[in-house]
């Protein structure tokens, strides 16, 4: 049996003296693409934040085991302010962070792997235009891009086709499940669409009333009915 690509044991997380999330034991294997579900402000974006390491860990333990490579993480596109004068190559660059630092120049090599992410989520075309210029889909698939050009075998993604349309949220879940099937990527989303979970994964991880568990993906939609408020976020 494969060892455990994430791993949580009684793990409490939150930003201030009061805890967001509790008692919080999760695995999560390699090759799984997982959702993660929960009515509003129940803690989904807290939860993948704390294991980037991004809210502090108030007890218990988080293992990540990893291939060398840093988790790839997509954010909600609006987080990334649209003015910002940087072009969509340049963004998807910033995905080699890890390997450059600060004042290196991409080498031949990972400018091939940067054309290659280019060209791969259909972004060719695009590569010198601001992300303001870009549409809500293209600016998902170049978060995403820059995630993919890292190497990344686990990604997190929070809410990536919130705010897109039926093409392009179609589109990226595609993306995501071919990532998953054909490359074996491990993909851990924050998802706030029923209707697509069973498409996903029969599985899916539910936070809820400061708990962390996973259910079977068709109890998801009885569950938000039952419990359509979340606690802190």
């Amino acid at each position: 049996m494969k060892e455990a690509v994430l791993q949580c044991e009684k793990m409490s997380v939150g930003y201030g003296p009061e805890a967001v999330l509790r008692d919080i034991d999760f695995t999560l294997a390699p090759g799984e693409l997982l959702p993660i579900i929960g009515p509003n402000g129940s803690g989904k974006t807290t939860f993948l934040r704390a294991l980037l390491g991004l809210v502090p860990i108030r007890s218990g333990s988080l293992k990540l085991t990893l291939q060398g490579k840093p988790p790839g993480y997509v954010p909600q596109q609006k987080q990334i302010d649209p003015l910002y004068p940087v072009s969509v190559r340049a963004i998807i660059a910033m995905g080699l962070y890890p390997e450059l630092g600060c004042w290196r120049r991409p080498d031949q090599s990972q400018r091939r792997r940067i054309d290659n992410a280019l060209e791969r989520f259909g972004l060719l075309g695009h590569q010198g235009k601001s992300f303001g210029e870009l549409s809500g889909g293209m600016r998902q698939k170049c978060l995403l891009a820059r995630a993919f050009v890292t190497g990344a075998t686990l990604f997190f993604l929070d809410e990536p086709t919130a705010g897109l349309d039926a093409a392009s949220e179609h589109w990226f879940l595609n993306h995501l499940v071919n990532l998953n099937r054909e490359e074996g990527k491990t993909i851990l989303m924050a998802h706030h669409r029923l209707e697509d979970l069973s498409f996903l994964s029969p599985t899916v991880c539910l936070v809820d009333r400061k708990q962390v568990r996973r259910i079977p993906a068709g109890h998801a939609w009885r569950h938000i009915q039952a419990h359509p408020k979340g606690g802190d976020a």
